[in-house]
């Protein structure tokens, strides 16, 4: 395990802080260009707040193999006369996730007609402001601007922008001379999030949402990721210095994705949602706070994370993982939360998948752990590393 993790895993500190610094340079150049063409801040108007918010592994410190692909926030500045309504309670929107709804408020509909009209949609029989809609416009907006940041850093990459229908565009970089001293050609993936307040943001729903007249067109999902990297941050003030917490995750997610090769559709796919990132990771916060963080020490990697396919096998059997931020009570004082989240209705990220598909990736990341060395020496070979090629 620990080869594995050195050899294909790990990702070279001094490589991933290059990627990082080209990468926020890169971004703040275009959030700039398109906050400074875009729509004048006002009552009736879409745009830009003017800053990103950096998420995802690459920032938390887990990032596995290559630091090519980024996630960023892109706040924007909306109308005042939207207000969040959550919408679990109504049966709308996917399972397994917290969805809310921005609808206008009443008596204000008529005189924000023109924003009602190009960004909003019926629900119910009241206006919702839309993410297709917001995200339509997102694309189109930094296509637009994209001409005066690819002129400013032609001399150190060349950029361009993807979209695909229903997904975040992502700004390709490709670096020129030796600004990254590997030449990583590096995707980021530009989400843009409707601020919520205390660092909290709502975000378009993925495209596997239910499809149906009500659909996730006027619902967001709930993205707490500045929550979980401060309690990332306090885990490590609180663990030992050699905490093998992050190790942990790394090796079950880098075991997750050798399995993969493994498994036919469909259940391949449902493999790779049941044990997505991110239930991964709140499996580990769970398991983590409790017991003692001392025994979290890299001596122990063998049992913490043998604890951890345990926990994660108990929680598929039972079909029950609860979302870690979402009415946790449990959550220590240090880490402060806003009020929004500690009073959400809590959320099983399991009820999405029936019983016997749970039993299966139950079976499966058992039979994974108990036969980790043969499952890394058959998949570890150039053809399996090699990474799927995105849309």
């Amino acid at each position: 395990l620990e080869r594995f993790h050195a050899r294909q895993l790990r990702v070279s500190p001094h490589v991933l802080g290059h990627s990082k610094a080209h990468v926020g340079r890169v971004v703040a150049e275009l959030v700039r260009a398109a906050k400074a063409q875009g729509l004048q801040p006002g009552p009736l108007a879409l745009s830009l707040r003017g800053d990103f918010v950096c998420i995802g592994s690459a920032y938390e410190q887990h990032k596995v193999r290559s630091p090519d692909c980024f996630d960023i926030l892109v706040p924007l500045r909306l109308p005042p006369h939207l207000e969040p309504q959550p919408r679990r309670a109504d049966g709308l929107g996917p399972c397994g996730a917290f969805v809310c709804g921005l609808r206008a408020r009443d008596g204000r509909t008529r005189r924000c007609r023109p924003f009602a009209e190009g960004f909003c949609v019926e629900l119910q029989g009241r206006s919702h402001l839309s993410s297709g809609l917001v995200l339509r416009w997102f694309q189109g907006h930094l296509q637009r601007c994209l001409g005066a940041v690819r002129y400013r850093l032609q001399e150190r990459c060349r950029v361009s922008l993807s979209a695909c229908p229903g997904q975040p565009p992502t700004l390709h970089i490709l670096p020129c001379s030796d600004y990254v001293c590997c030449h990583i050609s590096m995707a980021v993936r530009l989400i843009p999030a409707i601020p919520l307040g205390d660092a909290l943001y709502l975000t378009a729903l993925p495209p596997e949402g239910p499809h149906g007249s009500l659909g996730p067109e006027a619902l967001w999902g709930l993205n707490a990721s500045r929550q979980e990297q401060r309690l990332l941050g306090w885990l490590k003030e609180q663990a030992p210095a050699a905490s093998c917490h992050l190790k942990c995750l790394q090796i079950l997610k880098g075991l997750r994705d050798l399995r993969r090769h493994g498994l036919e559709e469909p259940f391949c796919s449902q493999w790779g949602r049941a044990l997505s990132s991110y239930v991964l990771k709140t499996a580990l916060f769970s398991l983590l706070l409790q017991g003692p963080l001392e025994a979290w020490d890299e001596r122990f990697l063998v049992e913490r994370l043998e604890d951890l396919v345990l926990y994660l096998r108990d929680c598929l059997r039972k079909q029950v993982l609860m979302d870690f931020f979402l009415g946790n009570t449990s959550i220590p004082e240090a880490v402060a939360l806003p009020r929004f989240l500690k009073e959400a209705a809590p959320v099983n990220l399991l009820s999405a998948f029936d019983g016997p598909t749970l039993d299966l990736v139950a079976f499966h990341l058992i039979s994974t752990w108990m036969q980790a060395p043969h499952i890394i020496r058959m998949y570890s070979s150039p053809r399996y590393l090699r990474p799927v090629p995105t849309p």
